[in-house]
């Protein structure tokens, strides 16, 4: 067992961004026939080994993927922090507090989505999310919120006290992909200037900065390329506006072709390089 675990993100440069890989969709792949391959650990292993600066996992309710003792292994093993994103229920808030991952990601959940559809409404989970919050902070867990980037929504997450807002970036990301036809583009550029004042929004409330949901090597470079602005008289320091990006299906997808080291690596140059 790796006794020296980090509590804080690898160390590196503020100029660049981190990548927590969800790996999710490789339990997925394990649940399909009940097999004990893929492994999750090793996979994990691999993500590590390729530059990656965090373990992303979703703990659903149906556990149709990602299992509580999946949970509890990555927590013995992994050598970067661990990112347990769940649902704001007492049975996941309870395994949140054992277990003890580095961050927590509060998220909506529904049984019959095929992924999450859309931001956590904070305000009409008022009380059931700010008593999830103090017991995983009492726990020294540090809190996300995944939310839609919305002024609102930012200081709804302040005001719980979370430590960070994740935001969804669905929208954004289909309509990058030409989902929406001939308003596709009109729509990627609406949604990002959206993404961005959320994000300077969160930023000037002392809140992190994430991101994550859709994104592909492509549609997460203009994210990528987002910085923040030069205060007046200050040298330029080119700050990427999102501090940390969650990916999972797309780097998941790509190992399958080309294996999980340079599909991880491909996406560090496309967040890096935009």
């Amino acid at each position: 067992m790796n006794t020296e675990k980090p509590n804080q993100l690898q160390t590196k440069p503020d100029s660049l961004a981190t990548l927590g890989v969800n790996i999710d969709h490789v339990a997925t792949l394990r649940q399909l026939r009940g097999t004990p391959y893929p492994d999750i650990l090793e996979a994990a292993r691999l993500v590590e080994a390729a530059g990656a600066h965090q373990i992303t996992v979703h703990l659903r309710e149906d556990r149709r993927h990602i299992r509580d003792e999946d949970v509890k292994r990555l927590r013995a093993e992994l050598r970067v922090p661990l990112n347990l994103e769940m649902a704001v229920t007492d049975e996941i808030v309870r395994i949140a507090v054992r277990t003890g991952p580095d961050w927590a990601c509060l998220v909506p959940e529904k049984r019959r989505e095929v992924t999450t559809e859309g931001g956590l409404d904070l305000l009409k989970n008022k009380k059931r999310v700010g008593h999830a919050i103090e017991r995983l902070k009492k726990a020294r867990i540090k809190v996300s919120c995944f939310i839609e980037p919305s002024a609102e929504s930012v200081r709804a997450s302040k005001s719980f006290g979370a430590d960070a807002v994740e935001f969804h970036t669905g929208r954004y990301c289909l309509a990058a992909q030409g989902a929406f036809g001939a308003r596709s583009a009109a729509t990627t550029k609406s949604e990002l200037e959206r993404l961005r004042k959320a994000a300077l929004l969160a930023r000037k409330l002392g809140l992190r900065v994430h991101a994550g949901h859709g994104f592909d090597y492509e549609n997460v470079r203009p994210v990528a390329a987002l910085e923040v602005p030069d205060a007046p008289g200050a040298e330029p320091g080119h700050l990427p506006l999102i501090e940390e990006y969650n990916i999972g299906h797309s780097i998941i997808c790509r190992a399958v072709l080309v294996g999980m080291e340079r599909a991880v690596r491909e996406m560090l140059s496309s967040i890096w390089a935009p």
